[in-house]
């Protein structure tokens, strides 16, 4: 399974593609950070994101996206940024057909590390020893994007599995009769 994450963000969105499968060691293809300038119109640094992950998508080919969870913070202008780049490459990835699976911070930094309360230190660390890395990724949105796309290779089985019994099961209660 090959899977871009993405960390959005409007100045720096992590972007990093992972290979591999649940159980197996994990194959780091690439990893980067699509910039925008801060100072640059809104509409300017939407284009250049979007035109950064599609760069992305036509060079690595991933077979499923997996996009930070856009979380309510205190500083709304941060968080607007976030859910317009999250959405940008959400729209990227189903354009081309492509699944995209949403995580939350702290479903990756648990997947990752094992506590979903890690700091970005934790996270940069265990990203670096479960992809036999010679260092963290910089900046931190790049190792943020690679525990996306980890924690969407260790968790989607299990998913797809849940789902495809929850379907199973409304496939075979009948209409009108409570699931």
């Amino acid at each position: 399974m090959r899977v871009l994450g993405v960390d959005p963000g409007l100045t720096r969105c992590g972007v990093g593609v992972v290979e591999g499968v649940a159980g197996r060691p994990l194959t780091m293809i690439g990893v980067g950070v699509v910039r925008t300038p801060a100072d640059a119109d809104l509409g300017h640094r939407l284009v250049a994101v979007e035109q950064g992950i599609e760069q992305w998508l036509d060079e690595h080919r991933p077979e499923y996206v997996a996009v930070e969870r856009v979380f309510s913070q205190h500083n709304v202008r941060t968080v607007m940024g976030t859910a317009q780049a999250s959405a940008v490459a959400i729209l990227c990835a189903s354009r081309r057909g492509i699944p995209v699976a949403l995580h939350t911070p702290s479903e990756v930094k648990a997947a990752v590390t094992g506590s979903g309360r890690a700091d970005k230190a934790q996270v940069g660390a265990m990203v670096t020893r479960l992809l036999r890395l010679a260092a963290p990724p910089r900046p931190a949105d790049a190792a943020d994007a690679l525990a996306l796309a980890i924690c969407h290779i260790w968790r989607a089985p299990a998913q797809n599995r849940l789902q495809q019994a929850v379907a199973l099961h409304t496939r075979s209660v009948p209409k009108g009769r409570p699931a």
